[in-house]
């Protein structure tokens, strides 16, 4: 990996680590009760959540090496759909932080030595990270009335389609541009060390 990725990833993981804690809740911690609030939850969640963006941004990059990117991201939306349902059906996940946190460092560093993936393997990854970052993201909405449940997940599929389609579209506007050393290696790194650092606030919490 070159010294600009290193730097990068100790970049974005030190600003990280500095920070107190990470939002996840949009309504400051209170549970959506009407269409509008679920709407806007479900809308704001991964992006106010800097483990899910870089996870849907490593998702678009990653799917922009691919004829079938499209259908890649919309198996991982799906797979996120899935695990907001399993959280919702009672399920329980131990660590789920933890589990989220190290699925940002493994998309991260397949970004960064752009692995030759098969379709099948990439879905794959992107449902088990999906189903990861599902199961996350289902907690600030468990127990919710049908009405701003249905909006939240309406929501989280809209945004984070938008999210790893225009990563995908830029990813491979910028590598048909820019020789190597690549931007996606770059990127992927950091997205790793975004990855690395919230796995360390999650064992190591701050004082």
């Amino acid at each position: 990996m070159s010294r600009k990725a290193l730097s990068l990833s100790a970049i974005l993981a030190a600003s990280i680590l500095a920070q107190p804690a990470f939002a996840h809740h949009v309504m400051d911690g209170g549970m959506p009760v009407t269409l509008t609030q679920g709407l806007l939850s479900g809308l704001g969640h991964p992006i106010i959540g800097l483990d899910h963006f870089a996870a849907v941004v490593a998702v678009g990059g990653i799917a922009s090496l691919h004829v079938a990117g499209v259908r890649l991201v919309i198996g991982y939306v799906l797979a996120m759909m899935a695990g907001v349902a399993v959280h919702l059906m009672g399920a329980s996940l131990p660590g789920a932080e933890l589990w989220v946190a190290a699925s940002v460092i493994a998309l991260g560093l397949v970004l960064a030595t752009r692995r030759a993936l098969g379709v099948g393997a990439a879905l794959a990854i992107f449902a088990a990270v999906g189903l990861l970052h599902g199961y996350a993201l289902g907690e600030s909405i468990y127990g919710a009335e049908p009405t701003p449940l249905i909006a939240y997940l309406a929501g989280l599929a809209i945004i984070q389609s938008a999210i790893a389609l225009a990563a995908m579209s830029i990813a491979r506007l910028v590598t048909r541009r820019v020789a190597e050393p690549s931007p996606l290696r770059l990127i992927g790194a950091g997205i790793a060390g975004v990855g690395l650092a919230i796995f360390v606030q999650q064992v190591v919490p701050a004082v």
